[in-house]
């Protein structure tokens, strides 16, 4: 894939929410990870939490983020393993307006690649809720890692050919408008 010398670079607005009950922005590697990837990417960190492993509570502060329109892109990191803890998937997939299966599937394809059938114990996952794009990783540093170098690097990238999802973000609220 490569990047198109005719467009420009256009940052976007992402939060980072840190799924844990044991996390604190001072030890929080994943969210860490992901703010700094994002930054250098040339994007602005628009807000970051740390939200302990509870349905409620993950929803409100994505769901606040969303209402708020603090953030093109929410990226969570955390909770989607298969512990009695692990709930992000719960929390968000019933707000997802539309599912992007095709996100999980690649994310596996990458994880695969380096660490084997281990992958199969993450339940990444992403979706739209409303206009904004919602992506669950793994509590990992290097599942982080691998989700932004491997996809939302790009996808992220209106320069990316040949698409990416900030060429389509004016279109993300049609079926919203049909609503109404």
């Amino acid at each position: 894939m490569t990047h198109s010398a005719e467009k420009s670079f256009i940052p976007l607005d992402i939060a980072v929410l840190t799924v844990s009950d044991t996390r604190t922005l001072e030890d929080d590697k994943s969210g860490q990870t992901l703010a700094d990837r994002l930054q250098a990417a040339g994007h602005r960190l628009a807000a970051r939490a740390i939200a302990p492993d509870d349905k409620d509570r993950i929803r409100e502060t994505v769901l606040g983020w969303v209402e708020a329109k603090v953030a093109d892109v929410v990226i969570t990191t955390g909770g989607t393993g298969f512990t009695g803890r692990d709930v992000t998937p719960e929390a968000l997939e019933p707000l997802f307006d539309k599912r992007m299966d095709g996100f999980s599937q690649v994310f596996h394809r990458i994880s695969f690649d380096k660490i084997g059938t281990s992958t199969i114990q993450s339940r990444a996952t992403a979706g739209l809720i409303g206009t904004v794009f919602v992506f669950c990783l793994p509590g990992s540093p290097g599942a982080c890692k691998d989700g932004w170098d491997g996809i939302l690097k790009d996808q992220l990238d209106y320069r990316h050919r040949p698409c990416n999802f900030v060429e389509i973000m004016p279109r993300l609220d049609e079926h919203l408008r049909r609503k109404g």
